[in-house]
């Protein structure tokens, strides 16, 4: 037994590299070396080989035979090309590499194990190098002392981290390397109780050292070794069996044939295996006990995952030894491991012990007692941990039904339905393993049978059963997604499901329930969905991606089939359920996936007429609008001009149209006719009528037919008496928005004369006009509807209308007047910001119900982002998104991911107007305040903090780069400033001006001002105050006190270079010898006293003058700058023309959830360790969970040491910021 060196508790982790080997070469035994002087003395010497990235080592007292060593030249016993950079280059054949070291071996074995020791050190990242004396002389723990010692702090990164290909290459490169070596040496070198023994007490050695490089190589180095060992046992023992049989063949001989020599060799060469087997047992132990027990617990998730991996490829290969709880429970006591890719080797190292069936019996304790931590990893946070755990779960479903409850299963069914694909995929196999594969043995004589008789028939009504009992009817889309690949057959059987809604069920069979029908036909929509479009739902996939030949061929082929089959069955299908909305609504869509080319080739022209009396009979009998709009989506679907079917379909529609159009035009006339009651029954045919056509012209130009003048003449009734009904209206103003969209479309795809544009822009100003007066309707339906409507055409007719080279457009630009923005601010106030419990008329008075909660919130989220982007699109001014911003704390559950958006945005077009518009909302508040509780209010009132509060988050909201803001933070103080002494006390000087106490809420931005800029902001604030204010210490004076001392305070530990990584470009070369004092770089306090006079009177006037929104501005893209990395700007880009700008430097993120000790305690020089996973949902949003100001860089010191050489002292103007000159610059630059 190898003595096992104690080791401090270390948490390691690696990848599984499996390696085959061969027993094929044998070595002589050089000077008695092999021979055994006893068992369990594995490390004789007690030679320990510690160390690091060595670069030679001595040969000690003995020539190395031939001066070569790996077929290098050696001079002075350090080699030209050391074993490391062989094994790095990757050029040469693994075996010959290892040939070369086992010949020198044979030379001298002091220096080729010290090449081997420094080949590990070197491995390690570690400059040191292990010489002949020190591996003579010095102990382990002294050599790995003096190793550590002679790390590169340069950088915390080694051979097994470093990016790039080269690299990836050297570890599978390293592992390669000590596979082969054991390999190539099992028959004799590893028996010299000298190798092994003093290469498993360097790696033990080193796996227990503190520095993380030496234990990551090291331990995958043992891991790697005992896998190869494993093999040698294992291959031992199958000799060992051949042996025994061989033995026991010739012993059982007659007497006469039996051959007593061959029986004493069989005898001779058992016990030299056996012996052998004891070695290695005794190494693999040494290993186990030395490195595994405690590396597999190592504060690092990659050093424990390579400790699960390869235990797992133990058990596999040599189940006999390995495969027994003494081993498995390793595995499932690190399942509950905080770090997801640990987790992940736990499953499939599992996974691959689970796959053979022989195993299982050797498994049952353990699945007996980790079965519900496997189930509760299918919903783990890694989705790739939830996949293979699911996987896991289906080997054992194959392994063992019994062994999985059916409350496992339930745990897993639901997962089909999970918005993430692999997982998704993952269930729907599982799903099918349990429920769909089993075939009935009466079901072997209906395979030859199809439709309603065939063998799926049974499977797909379990199918349908599965679909109605996950209550989750509205995702059937998902559910077909997820079992597509492992059920293709049994989804595609169009046949089967087609009959099943046909055919009249068999004698004692039961019928399917209208509801079964109903799943039934969404199921089989979806399918022929999923088949004709190759592509995932909406929800699942990144997107479409391209097809291969063998996928567009079964695309296509699965086209032809859903077209023979339902252009047949449609019509009969539709006629069957004409009269039930729901079933008629997924029906209808089949058309969309046809191969219209078909009803010419395949003579199907009757079964197409069909079809088109079928539909216009649907618009007959129906009022609903989706059922409606399938209709019209048919009917699109159908008239395409590419194929000969056009003229017929064209002609259906133009009827259909045509009878509508008429009858709309005769009922309308008699509905409004003068000095008559409209009656219940006239109204509804009008709707009736009306909707019908709305429907159509969504997906249809219904231009010829001249809808605009009849619902003008509708809308305008309804103004000008007051009484027309909502829907009605509703109806009304959304036909007439079609009319105008596709005029405007027809005018923007083609020539269109001047008359054109004329008469579409009265159109459209005649219809906003309509659309205002809706507003005040008292139908809270129609005023959404109105206003969803007049944000739509505001934003199609705004100046963006031009962009793209459509300067013919200009004469439609249409810019709303004061008035109607007024309007559109008030409808949102007024119908937007209010508690749920107030909002009972949209939601049809049924507010108890969550659902129509959801829903209610729902629609009004989206009456808000349609504000907002006239307020993102400049549609509208940008100040009057102050009366939403201030709504940010209040209703930051149910808009604040939309208000902080449009904060965002309005910032990207104008940081200046963006500021002003964040005071004023906070100006507007405090308004409300003192209007509500008068001038001598409570400033510990719950009403103030929440101001303050709310201007504590805009604060957060500008980052933390604060040269990008700092214009737009100089502005806000100085309207701040304004605003807190515009009211002067009516009292006299002696009191306080009015809105002193706003200078209390203004100080929560005075930590994003530069230290130049507090000062700046400082010398503006004194010209509003008189020599008796700056005396006056009453609490009433408080605000002014704390906003100068917020002014005053944070000079000296302003660390804003740092932060936002800007650092001289006229800097000195970087050099990396050069070590200057650590600490915060401070900006010469020289800079300010110097530039303090500089700062003229006039420097805040005239400045609003020049601060004004852009007319126009690039189209903002509309996604999230949470997402995209900052711009950035050369100097002469820049606003601040006057200051030199600095490359960025980005800033580690810093990490919350530090354990207060562990192993790396000791030791983060050479790199840094996080232990614990990062938690989940703590901090809100990336701005606003950053509540500080300053903050220092946690680098490794080398690190440190060089970016402080470039953080070279930033001479700043102070006042220049606030001069008009260096406004204009900034404002030119964007």
């Amino acid at each position: 037994m190898i003595a096992a060196p104690e080791i401090p508790t270390d948490f390691t982790l690696l990848q599984e590299s499996e390696t085959h080997f061969s027993s094929d070469t044998d070595f002589e035994d050089i000077e008695g070396k092999n021979q055994k002087q006893g068992k369990g003395k594995t490390c004789k010497k007690g030679k320990k080989g510690p160390g690091e990235k060595g670069k030679g080592g001595n040969g000690g007292g003995k020539p190395a035979g031939p001066n070569r060593m790996n077929g290098h030249h050696q001079q002075n016993g350090v080699e030209n090309m050391m074993l490391f950079e062989v094994v790095k280059m990757g050029k040469s054949a693994m075996q010959s590499v290892v040939d070369d070291w086992i010949e020198s071996y044979k030379h001298d074995r002091d220096i080729a194990l010290l090449d081997l020791i420094n080949f590990f050190i070197q491995c390690s990242g570690c400059k040191g190098v292990v010489t002949a004396e020190m591996f003579r002389h010095m102990q382990n723990s002294e050599i790995i002392r003096k190793m550590t010692e002679e790390f590169d702090e340069d950088s915390g990164d080694y051979p097994l981290t470093m990016a790039g290909p080269q690299w990836k290459k050297f570890k599978s490169s390293f592992c390669e390397f000590i596979g082969v070596l054991v390999r190539q040496c099992q028959y004799s070198i590893i028996y010299d109780e000298y190798m092994m023994d003093t290469v498993i007490s360097l790696l033990t050695g080193l796996s227990d050292s503190q520095v993380r490089a030496f234990r990551h190589t090291s331990t995958l180095a043992a891991m790697k070794l005992m896998t190869a060992l494993v093999n040698v046992a294992l291959n031992l023992s199958i000799n060992m069996d051949n042996t025994q049989r061989q033995y026991e063949a010739e012993r059982n001989k007659i007497i006469g044939k039996r051959a007593n020599d061959r029986l004493e060799l069989l005898l001779q060469k058992r016990k030299e295996l056996q012996e052998n087997q004891d070695e290695i047992e005794n190494m693999m132990n040494a290993i186990f006990k030395g490195v595994f027990v405690h590396r597999y617990r190592d504060a690092i998730a990659e050093i424990r995952a390579i400790c699960i991996e390869e235990i797992g490829i133990w058990m596999k290969m040599y189940s006999d030894a390995f495969l027994n709880d003494s081993y498995l429970k390793y595995v499932g006591w690190t399942m509950h491991d905080k770090q997801g890719e640990v987790r992940l080797k736990c499953l499939t190292a599992l996974q691959g012990l689970y796959y053979n069936k022989e195993l299982n019996s050797k498994l049952e304790l353990f699945t007996s007692r980790f079965k519900d931590r496997i189930v509760s990893m299918t919903l783990d946070k890694e989705y790739d941990v939830a996949v293979q755990a699911i996987k896991l779960l289906t080997l054992v479903l194959q392994s063992s039904e019994e062994v999985l409850t059916a409350e496992d299963c339930e745990n897993v069914y639901h997962l089909v339905y999970s918005a993430h694909r692999p997982v998704a995929v993952a269930a729907g196999e599982f799903l099918y393993k349990k429920l769909f594969s089993r075939r009935e043995p009466e079901d072997d004589g209906l395979l030859k049978r199809r439709g309603r008789q065939g063998p799926n028939a049974n499977l797909v009504k379990t199918l349908v059963f599965f679909f109605l009992e996950s209550e989750l009817h509205e995702h059937a889309a998902y559910l077909v997604d997820s079992m597509w690949d492992c059920a293709t057959e049994l989804l595609k059987d169009w046949e089967c499901m087609n009959s099943l809604l046909l055919e009249e069920p068999l004698n004692g069979e039961e019928p399917l329930t209208d509801r079964q029908e109903s799943a039934l036909i969404e199921i089989m929509l979806c399918t022929i969905r999923q088949a004709a479009e190759c592509h995932p739902p909406v929800g699942r996939g990144t997107g479409k991606r391209v097809l291969t030949a063998k996928e567009k061929k079964t695309q296509l082929d699965d086209r032809t089939r859903i077209t023979e089959l339902f252009a047949v069955a449609l019509p009969q299908l539709l006629a069957k359920y004409s009269v039930d909305a729901e079933k008629v609504t997924n029906l209808l869509q089949l058309p969309q996936y046809f191969d219209l080319e078909i009803y010419t080739t395949g003579r199907l022209e009757k079964h197409l007429d069909a079809l088109l009396r079928q539909i216009r009979d649907i618009v007959e009998k129906h009022t609903d609008t989706d059922v409606l709009e399938a209709c019209s989506k048919t009917y699109h679907a159908l008239c395409n001009e590419e194929f000969t079917i056009f003229n017929r379909v064209d002609i259906a529609r133009s009827q259909l149209i045509d009878e509508l159009a008429d009858k709309f035009n005769r009922l309308l006339e008699d509905f409004l006719q003068e000095g008559e009651e409209p009656d219940e029954d006239d109204a509804y045919q009008v709707l009736s009528t009306l909707k019908r056509i709305t429907a159509f012209h969504n997906a249809h130009d219904l231009s010829r037919w001249d809808l605009f003048g009849c619902n003008y003449k509708l809308l305008k009734t309804g103004i000008e008496n007051g009484d027309m009904p909502e829907q009605i209206v509703i109806h009304a103003l959304q036909c007439t928005h079609y009319v105008i969209l596709w005029q405007l479309a027809k005018i923007t795809e083609s020539s269109s004369t001047k008359e054109d544009l004329l008469r579409l822009k009265k159109q459209m100003r005649v219809f906003c006009q309509i659309c205002q007066h809706y507003l005040t309707n008292v139908n809270t339906a129609v005023k959404e509807q109105a206003f969803t409507i007049l944000c739509d055409v505001l934003m199609i007719f705004s100046h963006q209308i031009m962009s793209g080279g459509r300067d013919m457009l200009e004469p439609l630009v249409y810019t709303p007047d004061s008035s109607l923005q007024s309007e559109l601010l008030s409808f949102i106030l007024d119908h937007v910001f209010i508690d749920q419990d107030d909002d009972s008329n949209s939601a049809d008075g049924q507010q108890d119900d969550e659902a129509s909660k959801i829903e209610a919130l729902h629609k009004r989220r989206n009456l808000l982002a349609a504000f907002c982007k006239l307020i993102v699109y400049t549609v509208v001014e940008m100040n009057t998104a102050a009366d939403i911003f201030k709504q940010y704390m209040k209703y930051y559950n149910d808009y604040g991911d939309i208000i902080k958006e449009t904060m965002s945005k309005t910032r990207q077009i104008d940081k200046i107007q963006c500021a002003k518009t964040l005071i004023l909302s906070l100006q507007q508040l405090f308004n409300e305040m003192i209007q509500e509780n008068g001038y001598n209010f409570d400033r510990s009132s719950p009403t103030f903090s929440g101001i303050k509060e709310l201007a504590r988050r805009f604060a957060l909201t500008f980052g933390l780069d604060q040269l990008k803001t700092r214009e737009a933070i100089a502005m806000l103080h100085k309207d701040g400033i304004e605003f807190a002494f515009k009211e002067p006390n009516p009292q006299g000087e002696s009191h306080p001006p009015l809105n002193l106490a706003f200078l209390d809420i203004l100080s929560e931005f005075s930590s994003k001002l530069l230290r130049q800029d507090k000062r700046t902001v400082y010398v503006y604030l004194e010209k509003f105050m008189t020599f008796q204010m700056s005396l006056r210490r009453e609490d009433v004076w408080l605000p002014l006190m704390s906003y100068r001392n917020s002014l005053l305070a944070g000079g000296d530990d302003d660390t804003m270079s740092v932060i936002s990584g800007i650092s001289s470009r006229g800097s000195t070369v970087r050099n990396k010898k050069t070590k200057p004092a650590t600490g915060k770089r401070k900006i010469p306090e020289g800079a300010f006293l110097t530039e303090e006079s500089s700062s003229s009177d006039s420097m805040w006037l005239n400045r609003e003058q020049t601060m004004h929104t852009p007319v126009m501005m690039q189209t903002p893209q509309l996604t999230s700058t949470i997402m995209r990395e900052p711009k950035r700007l050369r100097p002469e880009e820049s606003y601040m023309g006057v200051y030199p700008m600095q490359p960025e430097h980005h800033q580690a993120p810093l990490d919350y959830n530090r354990r207060g000790t562990s192993l790396m305690e000791d030791d983060e020089e050479p790199i840094v360790e996080d232990v614990m996973m990062s938690s989940e949902g703590r901090i809100e949003d990336l701005n606003e969970g950053m509540d500080f100001d300053t903050m220092d860089i946690d680098l490794p010191p080398s690190k440190n040491r060089r970016e402080r050489t470039e953080l070279k002292p930033d001479f700043f103007d102070p006042a220049s910021i606030m001069d008009e000159s260096v406004g204009l610059v900034k404002r030119g630059g964007n």
